[in-house]
């Protein structure tokens, strides 16, 4: 687990370096801002169109060859990218069809890296494994921000892409050395005779995620909390630099302390054992009063406090609800209901900063941080009143320990 971590650690910083260098590649292209939007949504597009089938195939291959060779093709589009950077011979035609390439391996390589991390350790240790996993993912995330300028500055922009590739290779090279604590499944639960087998595996994964109340509930605490609550890139940039009067200075310093609220949220989520989707919805709610108390602060100062407890929140109810989501499936279906979860915060990331910015429009800033911080509030609060209304409560029949003397006429 500790050289899995390490490899995940080069991987994230490889991956951010490249996020950064490739937006500011396509404005260097284009010119254009709405050029450089246009490449994530195509990189996410495969996310939303066959997530689903890549969980599949996460379910029948190999775990550790499957997690091996996407990771291995990723290094190969990162190194194509380098190649064509450093020649002069990358347009933005060739950089939307490497990013769709990419974005079609991840959802491969996406399950297939979670669900071997979690094959590393005990089934008790699973939510250790997943906090270690966003502490990871955080500290990758501010070391690739940092070393894209160092690269582009000193190397040029081809070396992110190429170090990038280096970090997947890396991780390559030591999942065949990596022990699991138990065998892991490989291949999904038979299918019926005559039916398609990739077809029917995709509609198992469907059927398993509709049927289940827990993951149907954490999708919509998830979802919501997503749209009008998680962009703070969004919307604490406007507050800041807006009603706040700050410059990019000081969201930078917001963006900081948010990062490091992440760090320690992932830290405390790491000692969660058995966490509950009633647990990711309490903390999303406590998260979105947070957010409108946020909304409405008089000063820069006063929105610092509150930002720590913020990403606190944000990051312990993600770990719980991760943990949820790839523990609640038995083993041969987890990969199926990653792809079906992946579909869906696909969807989440390309509605979300429209319907925000459309929120702002209507309402500033400061608005849009309270209404979205009541609307997921009450929304989490009225579920759980539905819930209990529609559960029956237990009836409770006294065994008979003796015969019971019959009533007598005065009785």
């Amino acid at each position: 687990m500790r050289w899995w971590s390490l490899a995940n650690l080069v991987s994230n910083a490889g991956t951010w370096m490249q996020l950064t260098v490739q937006n500011l590649l396509v404005l260097q292209i284009t010119g254009s801002a709405a050029a450089t939007g246009l490449s994530l949504s195509v990189q996410a597009a495969p996310g939303l169109l066959v997530s689903v089938v890549g969980g599949a195939a996460v379910d029948r291959w190999p775990r550790k060859l499957t997690a091996a060779v996407s990771q291995a093709l990723l290094g190969a589009v990162a190194f194509a990218t380098a190649l064509l950077v450093a020649f002069d011979q990358l347009n933005l035609g060739v950089l939307l069809a490497l990013a769709a390439v990419t974005g079609l391996i991840a959802t491969i390589d996406g399950p297939a890296c979670s669900l071997l991390g979690n094959d590393l350790v005990r089934p008790e240790d699973v939510p250790s494994a997943i906090g270690v996993g966003s502490l990871v993912s955080n500290a990758g995330r501010l070391a690739g921000a940092g070393l894209a300028g160092l690269a582009v500055g000193v190397f040029g922009t081809a070396a992110a892409y190429a170090a990038n590739g280096l970090s997947f290779l890396f991780v390559a090279a030591v999942i065949p050395f990596l022990r699991p604590v138990a065998a892991a499944v490989t291949q999904a639960a038979p299918t019926a005779p005559g039916a398609p087998a990739d077809d029917m595996s995709v509609r198992e994964g469907l059927a398993f995620f509709a049927r289940r109340p827990r993951l149907v509930a954490l999708a919509g605490i998830s979802g919501i909390s997503a749209i009008f609550g998680r962009n703070y890139g969004l919307t604490l940039a406007v507050l800041v630099t807006g009603p706040l009067a700050g410059g990019a200075g000081a969201f930078g310093t917001v963006s900081t302390v948010l990062a490091v609220g992440g760090i320690v949220g992932a830290v405390l989520g790491a000692r969660l054992r058995k966490p509950s989707v009633r647990l990711v919805g309490t903390l999303a709610a406590a998260g979105a009063l947070l957010q409108v108390v946020a909304g409405l602060s008089p000063s820069l100062a006063v929105l610092l406090v509150l930002v720590v407890p913020m990403a606190v929140v944000e990051s312990v109810s993600d770990t719980a609800g991760t943990t949820v989501l790839q523990t609640d499936p038995p083993a041969h279906m987890r990969g199926r209901v990653l792809g079906v979860w992946n579909t869906i915060r696909t969807m989440w990331s390309l509605a979300g900063p429209p319907a925000l910015g459309l929120l702002m429009e209507l309402a500033g800033a400061r608005g849009a941080l309270v209404a979205g911080g009541l609307l997921i509030a009450g929304a989490i609060g009225a579920g759980h009143l539905l819930r209990r209304r529609r559960t029956p409560e237990p009836v409770l029949i006294r065994p008979e320990t003796a015969a019971v003397p019959a009533l007598s006429t005065a009785a």
